[in-house]
């Protein structure tokens, strides 16, 4: 039986809704099919300051339209009722998190945004957020809406993942449980607690 006691969530389509159009700034930028932020690391300045400000303009524009998903608010009291920690992982800038945390007026145990230098999909953030929050891998849960959180999930050895998504075949369903919403989320969880 699964024993949570820390959730790590993404961001931009998990926590908040946002609208980005990811193929137009990939192809504005050039990536070549790679990752933005792999693909940016790699480039020399002056090139690599004149594209990173491309992206954050995308971003900021998203983010000031972002939209807080229902029930999120009802759920991390939920979480702190329970004592189950909560740590919020994004490859969005710090910048980014903090504006829409205050605008939103929600809280995380731990925060790690993309000026930690690690990214999803790989595993090392939510290997670093695990380590951080003081718990065992199969006592987290990976919440996400992307194959970057499934991914990153997996490389991290994180046995649950829930993804909130309505595309199911975007992804592995061997690997993850996909819910429409957070209310279906909260619920799956309050199911497991009560079993335990």
């Amino acid at each position: 039986m699964m024993r949570i006691k820390g959730i790590l969530f993404d961001m931009d389509g998990t926590i908040v809704d946002t609208n980005y159009n990811w193929a137009q700034i990939k192809n504005e930028l050039g990536t070549e099919g790679r990752p933005i932020l792999v693909y940016l690391k790699t480039l020399k300045d002056p090139e690599r300051s004149i594209k990173w400000r491309i992206l954050e303009k995308y971003e900021g524009e998203a983010t000031k339209k972002a939209v807080l998903k229902k029930g999120v608010p009802e759920f991390l009291d939920f979480l702190n009722a329970k004592n189950i920690k909560t740590a919020l992982i994004t490859n969005n800038s710090q910048k980014n998190v903090n504006y829409l945390l205050e605008k939103f007026q929600l809280t995380f145990d731990l925060i790690m945004a993309r000026e930690t230098g690690l990214w999803k999909p790989s595993g090392k953030p939510l290997t670093a957020a695990i380590k951080k929050l003081n718990i065992k891998k199969n006592e987290a849960c990976v919440i996400g809406d992307s194959k970057f959180d499934m991914l990153a999930a997996v490389s991290a050895g994180i046995p649950n993942i829930f993804i909130l998504n309505k595309n199911r075949s975007d992804f592995d369903q061997n690997k993850v449980e996909i819910f429409d919403s957070i209310a279906q989320i909260k619920s799956k969880l309050e199911s497991l607690l009560t079993s335990l």
